[in-house]
This record gives structure tokens, sequence and C-alpha cells, in this order.
């Protein structure tokens, strides 16, 4: 790991430690406030999906270094937790300066090791600061109940206490965001966080933390291991890890929630999706090709709330042209390459599982007007490249329409009227996120009200709440009853604590039996 935020005295450690002892650096472990070298025996590596470069190696942890983590969470929960919240508060406000000032550096390597365009990378990181900063306003959300008089002379006060030690697990698509959807929110309620990155970018997330010391934070409030399955496993069963969080797939999603829930912790989990745009005639056509080309195809895809499906109603299918030579713009390329729009699909094999999905739409009978498939870009012919792909005549019994492809393929759909695409939408088991084109606000409040999604947009194609509320996903696309950051962030990472106090200098009424459950007037 070579980035400039890490200070000289932690370079002079990773040499100590000798991670720099190849052409292929180690991604190091953060244990108790220090950044050390695994050791482990097996890695696996990290590949720049543009060249196939080998940019780091990740270790699969040994049992005693995550048992390790966890006790530094534990030890740190001790006096963390004891930190008043308006402290807590001034941590995050420079945890925030310093995440802003070296946002570029972050946004570099998520291009390098996940391929997303560098100012995609930077809206990575900033949505991810949004939840940081967000956390400033912890000690309110934080506050309790209060009822004084219940009865003569009794009050009753709640408090919002911290659970302990708290884990996340994160996906490759958004290495910056998602963390920062996680650790800052269970920190600022007290909580201590063992994070286990994606294997497949981890070097934004160590940058994450190394910003995070230079903030200030205490050493073992946050700490990172790396691995597989038997780091999950880990997570889902060590009993001082009170709460899981996870975004990812579907099939990892239910294991963890199931594994997790078994053992009696807390798990928020956001699952897979199919996001449908609904576009109606009367909707303004240009902004229409223009949001559809953006969600459909940015981050080539490989967003949870990417656009996956159009339903076109009644004459707006005859925009399909238009939007079919906007797609045709769009220029791919290695990410930090000026004027690119989109990059890479993350490995070899997720190009091949959309190309193989855009297979099976040619042969269940959905047209193709545009085929993204076999796109090579040159100065990068290795690259995990898929073009902008659109499938017409797509059927809901279709595979293509059934799995979340997780590629730049938009399947186009069509309905006779907004009822019909209303129940098309209701009928699918992902309830994510949803968008309405229209200029008919009849339209837009019928659909806000009777649509069964999480998240609706109206005339916004990717509705992503901002911090202050939450992200809420619904039906099969979360497992979980608390949603990620805003307020549901804070019942998540916190217990309720009440206490009924009575001064009453007469405690007990003469007149009652020591064995009558007590009543109070």
């Amino acid at each position: 790991i070579f980035f400039r935020v890490f200070s000289s005295a932690l370079k002079a450690m990773l040499r100590t430690h000798r991670i720099w002892r190849s052409a292929i650096p180690t991604t190091p472990l953060l244990i108790g406030g220090q950044f050390k070298q695994s050791k482990a025996t097996s890695f696996i590596p990290v590949i720049n999906p543009a060249t196939q470069e080998v940019v780091t190696k990740v270790p699969i942890c040994t049992e005693a270094e995550k048992h390790e983590a966890v006790e530094a969470a534990a030890e740190a929960f001790k006096t963390w937790s004891e930190i008043s919240a308006s402290n807590r508060m001034r941590m995050m406000i420079k945890y925030a300066e310093v995440i802003r000032e070296n946002m570029t550096e972050v946004a570099q390597h998520i291009t390098r090791e996940q391929g997303k365009v560098l100012a995609d990378a930077e809206g990575d990181v900033f949505r991810g600061l949004e939840v940081v900063e967000h956390c400033l306003s912890m000690p309110s959300l934080l506050q309790g109940e209060t009822l004084e008089n219940v009865t003569s002379h009794m009050d009753i006060v709640s408090y919002r206490q911290p659970l302990g030690v708290c884990a996340g697990v994160t996906p490759f698509n958004f290495p910056a965001m998602i963390p920062l959807w996680m650790y800052p929110p269970a920190l600022a309620c007290g909580n201590t966080f063992v994070l286990k990155p994606s294997e497949r970018d981890p070097t934004a997330p160590m940058m994450l933390a190394q910003l995070m010391k230079e903030a200030g934070f205490p050493d073992g409030v946050l700490n990172i291991i790396h691995g597989g399955k038997e780091a999950v496993d880990f997570i889902c069963d060590h009993p001082k890890i009170r709460a899981i969080s996870f975004v990812g797939g579907p099939t990892a999603g239910c294991y963890i929630h199931a594994r997790g829930t078994a053992n009696g912790k807390r798990v928020q989990a956001n699952l897979g999706a199919k996001n449908h745009a609904v576009v109606l005639p009367d909707a303004d056509k240009q902004h229409v090709i223009n949001s559809l080309a953006g969600a459909a195809f940015g981050a080539a895809g490989q967003r949870c709330m990417a656009l996956s499906a159009a339903v076109f109603v009644g004459e707006a299918k005859e925009w399909l042209p238009d939007l079919v030579e906007k797609a045709k713009t769009l220029k791919l390329g290695e990410g930090t390459t000026p004027g690119v729009d989109m990059g890479p699909l993350i490995t070899v094999e997720a190009k091949k599982r959309a190309e193989a999905l855009i297979g099976s739409a040619e042969q269940d009978g959905c047209g193709l007007p545009l085929d993204g498939r076999g796109y090579t870009v040159p100065g990068f012919e290795s690259g995990n490249f898929v073009g902008p792909t659109i499938l017409s005549g797509v059927q809901p019994h279709m595979q293509c329409y059934t799995e979340e492809i997780f590629g730049p393929v938009l399947c186009c759909l069509e309905a006779t009227d907004l009822d019909d695409a209303i129940a098309l939408i209701n009928r699918n088991p992902q309830g994510n996120g949803t968008a309405l084109f229209t200029s008919s606000g009849a339209a837009a409040r019928q659909f806000t009200h009777q649509i069964d999604v999480g998240q609706v947009g109206i005339n916004v194609p990717i509705p992503v709440p901002l911090p202050m509320f939450s992200f809420t996903g619904s039906r099969g696309s979360i497992r979980g009853e608390h949603h990620f950051y805003g307020k549901q962030a804070v019942s998540f990472f916190t217990q309720v604590k009440t206490i009924t106090t009575n001064w009453n200098p007469q405690f007990l009424p003469p007149t009652q039996s020591v064995g009558v459950f007590p009543t109070m007037k």
C-alpha cells in the first residue's frame, strides 16, 4: 500500500513488518490501533479489472488474529463508551475534514482496484462522507425520553446506550461509501467495530482507517480483518460481537442473517435488487433518455440501486431507438482516462456471467438493439469490459429479468398503462428502488401510494436517500428490522434502558398487601 496519507511513521512500520518484501504488497490488518502484517499462509490477489495487474494481496487471517481484533474492540469499548457524545462528535468533525482533504487519493485507489471511473469513485467517497457529517447530529439523536409524575412521586426516564462490539461485512462495489455507512454511526453511538472489507478492493477502507487514526480516534475502536467465508462465519459466531451489518448478494445476506440471529445477534442486511423505471408518455423525453443511460450503465451497472429494468407505458416504447443511440455514445475505458464514462466489471467471472445472461435473453427471444458483448478497449484488451446492452421484449419469466445481472444491461418491458406497470413491479420479489418519469402529479401520487418498493424516485432515477433519512429497501431486498444510517442506524446500534424512580416517603400504602401486583394512581 503506497498512498500519501500513510504517515512516515506508518511507512516505517510497514517496512519493519516486511509488508514490502516483494513486488506485490500485502494489505495489512488493523488491530488495536496498529497496522500489522498477518501471519496468514493463504492470500487472495487483488486484481485491477482494467489490466489484470495484481495490485496487492489480501491475507486470509488466522483465527488468533480474528480473536485479537475482537478482544481489542472489546477492551476499547470500556473507555470509548464512557467518552461523552459531544467529544465523539468532535472527533467526527475532524474525521470528516481529513476525508474531504484526501478524497481524490482514496478515489484513485478505488478506480485502480474496483474499476469505476474516477469521478464516480469520488462520488463513492463523498456519499460516505455525508454519513460521517450526519454523525455530527448524534448527541441529539441519542437523546432518550422522560416523563415526570407518571404517578405521584414517580418518574420514568429512558437512555439509549451502546451495544458493545459491532461488525460489518462490505461488498466490492462501494468500497468507501458502504463501510462509512457502518462504522461511523456505530462509533458515534459509543460502540466499537470490527470491519471485514471486500477482498476485491481493500485499500480504500484501509486508507479510511488511517485517516480515522489521524483524526484522533483511540486505538481499538476500529479494527480491520480480512478473509472470505471463514471470516464471515467467525463474525456470525463470536459471542462478543453484538450486531452485524452486511451489504451484498442475497445468498450471503440470507446466510449471515440466519446464522447471526441464531446466535442472538442483531443483523441488518441489504441484499439483491431489480430496480424498475416506469416511463409514461407525458414525461420529458430527453430527461428520461439521459437518466436511463446514466442509471443503467453508470458504474458498469454494478450498483444495488442501478436501474436494470425499464417499463415503457404505451407510446413511450417509441423512445427506445433514441435510448440506444444515447447508449452508443458512452465511452468505455480505464477509469482514470479523461472522458471515460464506464469502466470494467470487477472480475473475469462477472464479465462471463453478464455475457451469459445476455445470451440467455437472446435465446429466449428478446430483441438485442444494443449488444455489449465482446467489447475491447484499445490498450486494455485484457480488461473485463462489457458495453452498454439493451434487451427489448423482455418478459418477467426470463432469466435476464429474474436474476440480478449486476452489469451494464437494461431489460426493457412494456405495459399498457400505469396500473399494469405497478402490478408488474409489485409482483417482483425485490423492493430496493424504483422510479417513475412523468409530468403528471396525479400519476406520481398514485405510483408512490401503490408501489410496494422501499425507495421511490419521481423523475429521479436513483433515489438513494441522504443520510438524514435512512436507506429503506424492502421486501426481498433486506433482512432485519433496521435500515442503514439516519435515525434507524441509531436504533440499530443502541439499546434502550428505562429507569423508574420513586421518591415517595410513603413507599407502601398500609392497606395494600405486599403480594399484590403493584399499581400506581
